[in-house]
């Protein structure tokens, strides 16, 4: 008898060596989930999580797109910018958030999501407002750059975050709220470039040198909260009874993603490498936000260049935001009432070639035409929310899922890199190469987004159906093994 116990125990020592963090709380509080409303639950959730997440990246984006707005508000003519020194200016910042993405694996594996997002939020505002004292193109430049370096792990733990907190049906609205960031950005951003327009000109600072100190001081506050109310897994929210947190994890162990496993396997990043859906996922990215680059850099400028005054741009722009938030709130809805992701993915690519048509090929003349496709090209904006939402419900394993979060944000970096250096200054003021990459670069995201769910598709029917399976049984220590999505054979991936 002392043998079968010592067997079982070393059995279950055994099955449990990789299991995630939350195993080890459910095992102590198994039964302590009584009676839980889960709509009520997740509604508390959302209102605790999600407003600072949707403030963490609508600051993200507007401490990148206020370069966009400082551009009509002379930033060229005070730092004596010349040829293409805006467009590596722009290019730069990408520079730095893509050469962080790897170490940001590293850094998101040991430390909690929330406290690294954070802390780096705080170091953003930071960099934001130390551009107030550019004073030439190499002050402004290294400014910009150190943002790229702390705004690298936005994407990677907001992705993260909702994925400990919700399922992977759930995940894609709460994506598509904190994303609405980027269009709510866009409105708020014409406002504020608006109002501080209209500073003296006898004002101790320009204009533009102040709207990067407020915006600045704004990021640090947002930062601060974050690393104070945002827990570090759902395991350690003081706001959450014992019982609230076992229903919560039942809830979301279906996804078989797990929690948080502080556990670093460099064979989870080989298989990652040997994975197709790696390469598919980084080069639809890769393609869709090329658009995303002129979008968050040029917008102001086409639009000034229709015969628009500074301050008239500045408010021209708004609807881009408008457009950026039907869209997101579009397919963010329509993935978790009917799911197919590349679908929706579609949908807002359409309008965005569309838009990139309207640029090209419409006279000059015809400003009101031009401006809807500035407008329209803005809809591109919405499948990130999609995509970062796949890469979470599709890599499995805590080091594979940090890992493939990272390179699809990285190649978010890299479209962000080639969208600016498309403006180049000897096809000014049509910028017609630029607008015709916009148009192609579109293109070629809705075949490589449809190859993506064949593949997925093809995936789940080699491993036959899916079993219908209640919450109960996701409970055992080898459900929350740190398994990659090919290691564990009941994995189904979602498209």
């Amino acid at each position: 008898m002392n043998q079968h116990l010592v067997a079982s125990s070393a059995d279950k020592e055994s099955s449990s060596h990789r299991v995630d963090d939350a195993w080890e709380f459910l095992d102590r509080h198994r039964d302590a989930a009584l009676n839980v409303d889960m709509r009520l639950l997740r509604r508390r959730i959302d209102w605790r999580l999600v407003p600072l997440m949707f403030l963490c990246y609508t600051m993200q984006f507007l401490d990148k797109v206020i370069l966009n707005y400082s551009n009509v508000m002379g930033i060229q003519q005070d730092l004596n910018l010349q040829g293409n020194d805006f467009s590596n200016i722009a290019t730069f910042l990408f520079v730095g958030l893509l050469c962080f993405e790897i170490p940001n694996i590293y850094f998101l594996q040991m430390m909690p999501a929330a406290k690294w997002l954070g802390v780096n939020v705080i170091l953003w505002g930071i960099a934001t407002a130390c551009g107030a004292a550019a004073h030439n193109y190499q002050t402004l430049l290294v400014s910009r750059v150190f943002l790229g370096i702390f705004e690298a792990t936005i994407a990677p733990s907001l992705s993260l975050i909702s994925s400990q907190w919700y399922t992977k049906s759930e995940q894609a609205p709460r994506f598509s709220f904190w994303l609405l960031g980027v269009g709510v950005g866009q409105i708020i951003g014409g406002l504020v470039s608006f109002g501080f327009q209209h500073m003296s000109p006898n004002a101790p600072l320009a204009g533009w040198r102040t709207m990067f100190l407020v915006l600045g001081a704004t990021t640090m506050l947002i930062g601060t909260a974050t690393l104070v109310f945002i827990p570090d897994t759902p395991m350690k929210a003081r706001w959450l009874s014992d019982g609230e947190k076992v229903a919560l994890l039942k809830h979301i162990s279906v996804n078989q993603t797990g929690i948080q496993s502080r556990k670093f396997r460099f064979q989870e990043i080989v298989e990652a490498f040997k994975d197709p859906q790696l390469y598919l996922m980084l080069l639809a990215v890769l393609l869709v936000s090329v658009s995303s680059g002129v979008v968050t850099t040029y917008s102001s400028t086409l639009i000034r260049n229709l015969g628009y005054e500074p301050r008239q741009a500045a408010l021209m722009n708004m609807p881009s935001g408008a457009v950026t938030i039907f869209f997101t709130l579009l397919v963010g809805f329509g993935v978790r009432k009917t799911s197919h992701r590349w679908a929706w993915i579609l949908a807002c690519i359409i309008p965005a070639i569309i838009g990139g048509g309207l640029m090209s090929f419409l006279p000059a003349s015809n400003h009101a035409g031009i401006l809807a496709g500035v407008y329209l090209v803005n809809a591109v904006i919405a499948p990130l929310s999609v995509f970062y939402a796949w890469t979470v419900a599709n890599f499995g394993g805590a080091t594979k899922r940090a890992f493939g979060i990272a390179i699809v944000s990285g190649s978010f970096s890299v479209g962000n890199i080639i969208g600016p250096q498309t403006f180049q200054a000897r096809d000014a003021p049509d910028y017609r190469p630029a607008k015709l990459a916009v148009m192609g670069t579109q293109a070629g995201c809705a075949v490589v987004t449809f190859s993506l769910f064949l593949y997925y598709a093809w995936c789940n029917k080699k491993r036959g159906l899916e079993k219908h399976v209640t919450e109960e049984a996701y409970l055992s220590p080898e459900m929350w093994a740190n398994m990659t999505d090919r290691e564990n054979k009941k994995f189904r991936y979602s498209y």
